[in-house]
């Protein structure tokens, strides 16, 4: 073996420059989000093959001087911690980055050329970094802000080149991180141009309405079409930002952000919490869109687990998750009955197949003539509103009892004497399809409601509400369960044994198992369960606790055994109804939240406006 010697400075910086510059987007990540710190509120980026060529970003921030440009390219420069400071300040970190911290890395794998003038300042000055050898500082032409030139990235470490992807995914990956850093930051605008052509462009957002604004240009406008907005704030933690419906649902979770500090993060603590919160409204394999931002006191927080800072640590995770997936439950709450408008959308175009050819309007312009005019009723006056809300609450006294079928007379009549033009959301019924969907009519338009996937979610919901009330009845198992489990599983779930109780789940140390595992034993079990079940949900429990610091195993199962309880309970498909038991339903659906979907995120009503259906037989 050699002896041990010191690596020389080149050497060094390129070490570094791996840990730091990854790909092109690596890079682009770190200049954009020092332009960021430095106040800047516009930001261009240009890219040229991918980035492999050529990065140039543009800030009008407040600039660097001269003597800042030599230190800037210096290792462990930075301006973001005071004169002084003793490392203190490393976990109470405000900005995104350090100033200086990547242009070293960057200047020794690439040339790199840096422009810059202080909004003070009459000149600008330049310098350049090519292979880690600088040259001195010099006056040149610039605006006020800074102008970063990376050109031939890698050139000094070939090596490095071979890994690099193609053009178009290496765009496509600095395409994603500019994205994201524009979400974070709305008040900021900010460009892309791959080879000369704009891949887009984010004006500046201001006002009430600037988060939201810019979340729909970024992720789409039927985003923000169903989105609701999220708002939480507890114990110094506030969180804020918007949800998509659950009818409103994706193939991946790529639609998902987390924004901690004004820093765009990827972390497994989101997925976990947003399972939780979503856990009763989608199939295991679809996921919600949502964009998320938690403001949390910088000490709270440790930004520095990760070289490229994607990854945070919170100090109580538990309250971060637990913030999460109540805000985001309580958003879902208050959407009430809606279903997203993409639905009416994929039902329209299911009416076309093949992709038919829309009817020219002007060849329906005589029959257009004989079209009685729409005329939207006012809002419901304070006494209607009252005798709906009222016949509501009958019609969901009288879905609980299923078996009560038909309604009683005083609800029937109730029904009966709602004006056929009554601005209700959901309409009034009028037909009953093959038994199973019925046909309401609204006063822009109608719905299409499937009987029995709608009944299925009241009830279910009807007995989670039960539960919260009157909480999880148990039954204490004849011959205790005794589970062993390894050791660091074992003490995880035994810390959370106040909490599982709470769940019907009654456990308690045995005492050492074969080979230094841990036995647990298992007293009680949630009345729903069935026998046997009890070991393998402990295991998983207390696996996921390990993982993801939350136990979703048991609040999943029994939500499962509530929603087949809900389905076998409910109307079923097939079974006739009357006009006042399809009210019923509709109005029971209005008052309870969450109705819009299924269990499993299925829609339970498809709205159709009238206008839409105007253009689909061209009468617009």
């Amino acid at each position: 073996m050699t002896a041990i010697r010191r690596l020389s400075e080149a050497t060094i910086n390129r070490i570094a420059a791996g840990e730091v510059v990854e790909r092109p987007a690596s890079a682009v990540k770190e200049l954009v989000e020092n332009a960021i710190d430095a106040g800047a509120s516009q930001i261009d980026i240009s890219l040229g093959e991918g980035g492999k060529a050529l990065i140039l970003i543009e800030d009008n921030g407040h600039g660097m001087s001269p003597a800042e440009l030599e230190i800037a390219i210096e290792r462990h420069a930075t301006s973001k911690l005071p004169d002084g400071d003793e490392g203190d300040r490393l976990f109470r970190i405000t900005s995104l980055g350090f100033r200086g911290e990547a242009l070293p890395s960057i200047g020794a794998v690439a040339r790199l050329s840096i422009t810059s003038r202080p909004k003070d300042a009459d000149s600008a000055y330049q310098i350049h970094v090519e292979g880690g050898r600088a040259k001195a500082v010099a006056p040149a032409a610039g605006g006020p802000g800074t102008r970063v030139e990376v050109r031939d990235l890698f050139y000094a470490t070939p090596a490095r080149l071979k890994f690099l992807k193609s053009d178009r995914a290496e765009t496509t990956a600095v395409n994603d991180i500019v994205k994201r850093l524009a979400m974070a930051h709305p008040e900021i605008g900010f460009s892309l141009t791959s080879d000369g052509r704009r891949s887009f462009t984010y004006p500046r957002e201001t006002g009430n309405s600037a988060q939201l604004d810019r979340l729909t240009a970024i992720m789409g406008s039927d985003f923000g079409k169903n989105a609701v907005p999220v708002m939480a704030e507890r114990e110094g933690a506030k969180l804020y930002g918007f949800a998509g419906l659950p009818t409103y649902n994706h193939a991946t979770a790529q639609k998902q952000y987390l924004v901690v500090n004004g820093r765009p993060v990827r972390d497994r603590l989101l997925n976990g919490a947003v399972r939780g919160a979503y856990q009763d409204f989608l199939a295991g394999n679809r996921h919600p869109a949502l964009a998320l931002f938690l403001d949390i006191d910088p000490s709270q927080l440790d930004v520095n687990v990760h070289p490229a800072k994607t990854e945070v640590r919170f100090r109580d995770a538990g309250l971060v998750r637990s913030t999460i997936v109540g805000a985001l439950r309580a958003a879902l709450g208050e959407a009430g009955h809606r279903a997203a408008t993409t639905v009416a959308s994929q039902t329209l175009a299911s009416f076309r197949p093949g992709g038919a050819p829309r009817v020219d309007p002007t060849l329906y312009q005589a029959a257009a003539s004989y079209q009685a005019p729409i005329d939207p009723t006012e809002p419901l006056s304070v006494e209607e509103q009252a005798r709906t809300q009222a016949l509501a609450q009958a019609a969901a006294e009288w879905l609980s009892t299923p078996s009560g079928f038909p309604p009683s007379e005083d609800l029937a009549n109730g029904l009966r004497a709602l004006a056929p033009d009554a601005t209700l959301p959901l309409g009034l019924a009028r037909a009953q399809l093959h038994e199973t969907y019925i046909l309401a009519q609204t006063h822009d338009g109608f719905v299409i409601v499937d009987q029995h996937a709608a009944h299925e979610r009241l009830v279910y919901e009807r007995m989670k509400n039960q539960i919260a009330a009157q909480g999880i009845k148990r039954q204490i198992l004849l011959v205790p369960d005794v589970v062993e489990l390894d050791p660091e599983e074992g003490e995880t779930i035994l810390a959370r044994a106040d909490e599982l109780a709470d769940l019907g789940f009654v456990i308690e140390r045995f005492g050492p198992g074969a080979q230094g595992r841990i036995a647990v034993l298992v007293r009680e079990v949630p009345a729903m369960m069935k026998d046997g079940e009890s070991a393998a949900m402990l295991r998983d429990m207390a696996e996921e606790m390990q993982h993801l610091g939350q136990g979703l195993a048991l609040k999943e199962k029994l939500e499962e055994i509530c929603g087949t309880l809900a389905c076998h309970t409910s109307v079923r498909a097939g079974r006739r109804l009357n006009v006042e038991e399809m009210n019923a339903l509709l109005r029971d659906m209005e008052a309870t939240p969450n109705s819009g979907q299924c269990n499993h995120g299925r829609p339970t009503y498809v709205e159709l406006k009238l206008a839409d259906i105007e253009r689909l037989f061209g009468r617009r």
